[in-house]
């Protein structure tokens, strides 16, 4: 069982190294973040043997193969982990941007300033890439981090961590920015989860069971990241080759990640000319399509569909379908069983597009697009913290600006405030 006391301490060191890193300027901070990318590469074969352990140990315990295709590490994905860190280091400090600010009437000088958020704890399963990306982005933006990934990964974790912390050892970063929560028993993850007043704010990238019991859970603040249940909708106006190759790249293209497709509704119209082709593209590739009535009438090898099929994230070779009459009833079923994340449109005409796109109410909405382009990395912001479908502080993939917070300064003469109004104290000059 995980000791109290052991959490305690790494909570209290992340927490001292934070007053130190969060007002450190960018050069130091950008020089740790290319050390540690240099050391994760040397180190490779260090880390990819830790990784095997966890992959043989998944393996033979049952693991589904998308599942271990998350935990598994390989050279190239060890370099491409790397390479994101150094894209962090190339993006610009978010720390010290003035998000608004002018001179009051009163004549005070007024700025809000971003600030980092201070100790931030990730919880999260399976992805080692986590571990670094997590890392690498509190670190820019001038956070400590509390690391608690799953015990499936522990070995790849714990590797990972050690190589972070002994690159930082040489730089002006405190190594105790980056820490690894101890244990891997449920009571460490409660421990971090209750640790308010040394962390400000818990990040959940996982299932939905996890996300659910973190944010019921904890007494510290929760940005909550959600499950990806997302859509692909084929207007009557589609270009049905074009829908086709987005259909099949949001579901195929990678299938154990959040922004893979899970539903695709089909308008009627275009139902006989589309869901013949694409049933048959899918089979081929290996996915099972759970489809209503309407979809199965093209194909004996649909399964018949639940509602519960509907609501369901597979992240897998999986995906449910549906033939929906109009696009309003598309929204309506997006809006029912969707979960918020990330949700597309085909369609050639562009007030479809609008409407869709002003009634899905998700972090992100695609037009003629497939729905794995969300993502922080696609969108610029390089390696990203997770995607929130929450509506507080933070929507759709967070990179450095989603971890800061903000303070106020404001500067004066002597500014005085009575109940006449401002007057200016007389100076010893």
């Amino acid at each position: 069982m995980s000791d109290a006391n052991d959490f305690l301490k790494v909570a209290r060191e992340a927490r001292e190294a934070a007053a130190l890193l969060g007002p450190l300027p960018r050069a130091p901070k950008d020089a740790a973040l290319r050390v540690i990318a240099d050391a994760l590469v040397e180190r490779s074969a260090e880390i990819i043997a830790a990784n095997a352990r966890d992959v043989e140990r998944a393996g033979e315990g049952g693991t589904a193969e998308t599942m271990i295709d998350r935990l598994r590490l390989d050279e190239g994905r060890v370099k491409a982990i790397a390479q994101a860190v150094r894209e962090v280091a190339e993006l610009p400090d978010p720390v010290g941007e003035v998000i608004r600010g002018g001179t009051l009437p009163n004549g005070l000088e007024l700025r809000q300033l971003r600030v980092p958020l201070g100790v931030v704890g990730i919880i999260y399963e399976g992805r080692p890439n986590v571990t670094v990306d997590g890392a690498a982005l509190c670190l820019k933006s001038g956070n400590a981090v509390l690391l608690r990934g799953s015990s499936s990964a522990f070995e790849s974790n714990t590797a990972l961590v050690k190589v972070m912390r002994e690159a930082l050892a040489g730089t002006e970063v405190p190594a105790g920015a980056v820490q690894l929560v101890p244990g891997v028993t449920r009571d460490s993850v409660k421990h971090l989860m209750r640790a308010r007043g040394l962390v400000d704010v818990l990040i959940p990238r996982g299932g939905a069971s996890l996300i659910q019991a973190v944010v019921e859970e904890s007494t510290v603040p929760v940005i909550e990241t959600g499950v990806g249940n997302c859509h692909v909708y084929v207007d009557a106006a589609a270009d049905l080759d074009m829908a086709l190759h987005i259909l099949m790249n949001a579901k195929v293209q990678r299938p154990s990640v959040c922004n893979a497709a899970e539903t695709v509704l089909v308008h009627a119209d275009v139902a006989a000319e589309f869901l013949p082709r694409a049933l048959a593209a899918l089979a081929e590739a290996g996915v099972t399509v759970h489809g209503d009535e309407r979809v199965a009438a093209f194909s004996d090898a649909v399964v018949p569909a639940t509602e519960e099929d509907y609501r369901t994230e597979y992240i897998s070779l999986d995906i449910a379908a549906a033939v929906v009459d109009s696009l309003d009833a598309a929204v309506a079923h997006i809006r029912e069983y969707g979960s918020a994340h990330t949700d597309a449109i085909v369609t050639g005409s562009q007030a479809a597009a609008r409407r869709f796109v002003a009634r899905v109410d998700s972090a992100a909405v695609a037009v003629n697009a497939s729905t794995r382009f969300t993502d922080g990395g696609e969108f610029g912001f390089g390696a990203e913290i997770g995607i929130s479908t929450q509506k507080l502080h933070a929507r759709g993939p967070m990179g450095l600006p989603e971890l800061t917070s903000t303070k106020w300064v404001y500067t004066g003469e002597g500014h005085l405030r009575t109940a006449e109004g401002t007057v200016i104290a007389p100076s010893g000059s």
